[in-house]
């Protein structure tokens, strides 16, 4: 199975990993210019999955960092994302599942409460001659890894 995982900020993190578990993955900005409407920012998360879609026919499932309650815009935003990515999903026939960023960390570590620091050191250990652009995109192919181990694919 296809998987995207999706680390959601201004700057995303993405990941797919493919069915032999190899991975593509890297960094969407999605801050709107100064003086756009706040709203781009979904726009512009559309525009990306589009871009997944077009480029991974079979895509069969997106995982989604689960969204936290830190108040004002952050709060917001996240759960904006999710509720983009949720209904971009329902409009191709495609599953979708939130995993919690204490289980990324733990599958990353073996521990839930993990520094970015040790996330990044993990993933350039796991994916060798590889290193994330940010500590977002190393949280996206741990979605990947977390999504994996909870469906089975």
């Amino acid at each position: 199975m296809i998987i995207l995982g999706i680390d959601g900020g201004s700057k995303c993190g993405w990941a797919v990993r493919s069915d032999d578990g190899t991975y593509a993955s890297g960094v969407w900005d999605l801050k709107p210019p100064r003086g756009s409407s706040p709203g781009m920012r979904y726009i512009y998360l559309r525009a990306r999955l589009e871009e997944v879609r077009r480029a991974y026919p079979a895509l069969g499932l997106v995982a989604y960092e689960q969204a936290h309650q830190r108040g004002g815009a952050a709060t917001e935003y996240a759960l904006g994302v999710v509720t983009h990515i949720q209904s971009w999903c329902a409009a191709h026939g495609l599953d979708h599942m939130k995993v919690h960023s204490a289980t990324v960390k733990k599958v990353a570590t073996g521990k839930g409460g993990a520094s970015k620091a040790a996330m990044i050191e993990a993933a350039i250990a796991r994916w060798p001659g590889w290193t994330p652009a940010t500590d977002d995109e190393a949280d996206a192919r741990w979605i990947c890894e977390a999504a994996v181990r909870e469906v089975g694919a």
